[in-house]
């Protein structure tokens, strides 16, 4: 790393002080523990195409090809080309790309890297024991939905799509879905398709933060002002997911989760899991949930404990767990031991979020997504995130909160304009 630093140096009187700035920053990313790809929308390949930073002696092909993913999987609109992401001629690494408001319903261009070219290289962050980050600078105008990742939704729920596939997610960054609009949120799976008996993916950690809205059109000043930093981790070993916004990773609880319109399906995976421990069939269980989506975070020792009713024979306690908020009633005959009569998820915490899994594994290329920026291959038209994207980033490894806090303060100086 100090022999890099010392190199840039020298060279530093040689280059443009904002070629000497870009590469700066980029040595910061590239020199971070784990780090596997960085597309800066500043480097391309011989044929002009976006391309990513690796790691010395890498080699992989992370060229980025422009598609418009009705065209292909609904046979309607045009093809895409890189002339529908317009530029901005600057950003945190000396350029981005714009994801618009497109009018066109069968036009949602993203920029892709086709599986074949990922499949089993360290992008392909996958299986047993392995944990990942990324990174997005990103200034958002509207939209929730996908920022980039490994998150190919499936083409099998309808909607007269010709070209049909199933789900093949592993990891993604999305701009808060219906589990916090605006909001930095990461998307992670176990088996490439549903989970806790909904027909959509659910596996989700959000911070309570959201992203300022600014109109893509704000004056230069303002959008110069406006880059933020969305990013997650998933740590493997402690079975956790968690989202950051401009470096912070920030508690965030949710209160009756069963009435809220994202996480009731992790708090309805945790009732099944409670009833189907008792024997007999339960009033509300479903014999038909799968048992490999039971919601199961760690429940063996309270946090804290606090009663709320007290008598000889029934007490009511709130117990608080790293990850669930249960209130248990216990009672007892006489003076005869207690026993727990019920067991109720009074909150559920979406950041961090448990998530005790592998990485959805696909074995071959056919059974993988593609690495997608500024949208995702899904079943909806819908025009999701729009804005700027100036850089996105991933690490094979779960970076620590002092990582992330840093490549947070990378574009605080401002951005940097695009070079000729």
């Amino acid at each position: 790393m100090w022999k890099s630093f010392i190199a840039l140096l020298l060279l530093a009187p040689l280059m443009p002080a904002a070629d000497a700035q870009a590469q700066k920053r980029i040595q910061q990313v590239t020199s971070t523990p784990g780090f596997v790809a960085l597309w800066d929308f500043v480097q391309r390949d011989a044929e002009g195409r976006f391309t990513a930073h690796q790691p010395r002696g890498a080699t992989a092909d992370f060229h980025l090809d422009a598609i418009n993913y009705v065209h292909d999987y609904w046979q309607q609109g045009r093809p895409a080309t890189y002339a529908d992401f317009p530029l901005l001629g600057r950003g945190p690494f000396g350029q981005a790309i714009q994801i618009r408001q497109e009018t066109d319903p069968d036009f949602r261009p993203c920029l892709i890297l086709p599986r074949e070219r990922l499949h089993d290289t360290a992008l392909d962050v996958k299986g047993p024991g392995r944990s990942v980050s990324m990174l997005v600078w990103l200034i958002r105008e509207s939209g929730a939905h996908a920022l980039a990742g490994i998150w190919h939704e499936g083409t099998d729920l309808g909607n007269g799509v010709a070209r049909v596939e199933r789900g093949k997610r592993q990891y993604a960054l999305f701009a808060g879905l219906a589990a916090n609009t605006g909001a930095a949120a990461v998307h992670v799976s176990e088996n490439g398709r549903n989970s806790f008996g909904d027909r959509y993916a659910r596996n989700l950690a959000v911070t309570p933060e959201v992203l300022p809205a600014v109109p893509s059109d704000a004056p230069a000043q303002v959008l110069d002002q406006s880059w933020q930093l969305a990013g997650f981790t998933f740590d493997n070993r402690r079975n956790e997911v968690t989202a950051y916004l401009n470096g912070k990773a920030t508690e965030y609880w949710i209160e009756n989760p069963q009435k809220h319109p994202f996480f009731q399906w992790p708090a309805r995976g945790w009732q099944q899991a409670q009833l189907h421990r008792q024997s007999g069939l339960q009033e509300g269980e479903d014999p038909a949930f799968p048992a490999d989506q039971y919601y199961e975070p760690p429940e063996s020792k309270p946090l804290r404990r606090e009663v709320e009713q007290s008598t000889a024979t029934r007490r009511q306690e709130l117990q608080t767990f790293r990850y669930t908020k249960v209130r248990v009633i216990s009672e007892r005959a006489g003076q005869g031991p207690w026993s727990v009569a019920k067991r109720e998820l009074v909150a559920l915490k979406a950041n961090p979020f448990w998530f005790g899994h592998d990485l959805y594994n696909p074995r071959t290329k056919e059974d993988g997504g593609p690495f997608t920026i500024g949208r995702v291959i899904h079943t909806s038209k819908s025009v999701g995130f729009t804005g700027y994207i100036g850089g996105v980033a991933v690490f094979g490894r779960a970076l620590t909160p002092k990582q992330i806090q840093r490549l947070a303060g990378i574009a605080s100086p401002g951005p940097i304009a695009a070079r000729d």
